[in-house]
């Protein structure tokens, strides 16, 4: 988590909610990619690219983490630097997840629970999401309060993947993608009950935090199902191998077996 704020006297019941808040996100990607290399969906025989992409956003959740720790624990000192740090780390994520979001449509690696052109979109749009909120979360450093829950909204939206791996994604479809959307959304509801219950009130960060992901999700659809969506993946996938798969088809499933 991107942050400098202000020294904290001892850990209370809002940073031990936060810090359990960090690690039930961590051990939910771990998981669900552990389950997914076990289950022989992942190979280490993955192109280049795939394990680059991997190694950098795997690298944001050891960050994350980390950063969530310094906040609550110390020695905010540390903290400070590798928030700087943090915040080049998340302008790599963004390039990169628009790398491979892009090779994935061109070589016709879009899996097939998904429309090409809706992953097209999605997966760049909730990047740009998370960065804005990260970007928010950095203007509000000074106000712990806010910052922290913006910092936590936008990492909700990179829990995507994760729940796509957890959930039964094939039995979903055609709504695969808007089930693991309304999954990410589980943390932030998780924080404004907490809130609830510390305070008695919601804090209105959670509010723009939320509504920042619902936004995000409602011009993927609506770029998605737009002519300016078709333009932009009849111009990602010309003359490459993903040109043959229809935008708004479903790829076909692999063979069983």
């Amino acid at each position: 988590m991107v942050t400098l704020v202000e020294p904290v006297l001892a850990m209370g019941r809002e940073d031990r909610f936060f810090l359990n808040m960090a690690v039930a996100m961590a051990l939910t990607i771990f998981v669900a990619f552990s389950l997914q290399l076990a289950a022989g969906r992942s190979s280490f025989g993955a192109p280049l690219m795939i394990h680059a992409h991997a190694i950098v956003f795997m690298g944001w959740v050891v960050i994350f983490l980390t950063q969530v720790v310094l906040a609550t624990r110390g020695p905010l000192a540390l903290h400070r630097k590798l928030g700087w740090i943090a915040a080049g780390w998340v302008v790599a994520m963004v390039a990169m997840g628009v790398a491979v979001t892009i090779f994935d449509a061109r070589t016709g690696r879009i899996p097939f629970i998904f429309r090409p052109l809706h992953f097209l979109v999605f997966d760049p749009m909730s990047l740009f999401g998370f960065a804005g909120l990260t970007a928010a979360a950095i203007v509000q450093r000074r106000r712990t309060d806010w910052h922290r829950r913006l910092h936590f909204s936008g990492m909700s939206l990179m829990m995507g993947p994760a729940f796509g791996r957890l959930l039964p994604m094939p039995l979903l479809v055609p709504y695969a993608w808007e089930a693991a959307a309304a999954a990410t959304l589980i943390f932030p509801a998780v924080g404004v009950i907490g809130d609830l219950r510390r305070e008695g009130r919601v804090h209105p960060a959670w509010w723009w935090g939320i509504g920042a992901i619902l936004t995000v999700y409602a011009l993927t659809e609506l770029i998605t199902y737009s002519p300016i969506g078709t333009a932009l993946y009849s111009e990602v996938v010309a003359g490459s191998p993903g040109a043959a798969f229809p935008p708004l088809d479903f790829p076909p499933a692999p063979p069983m077996g």
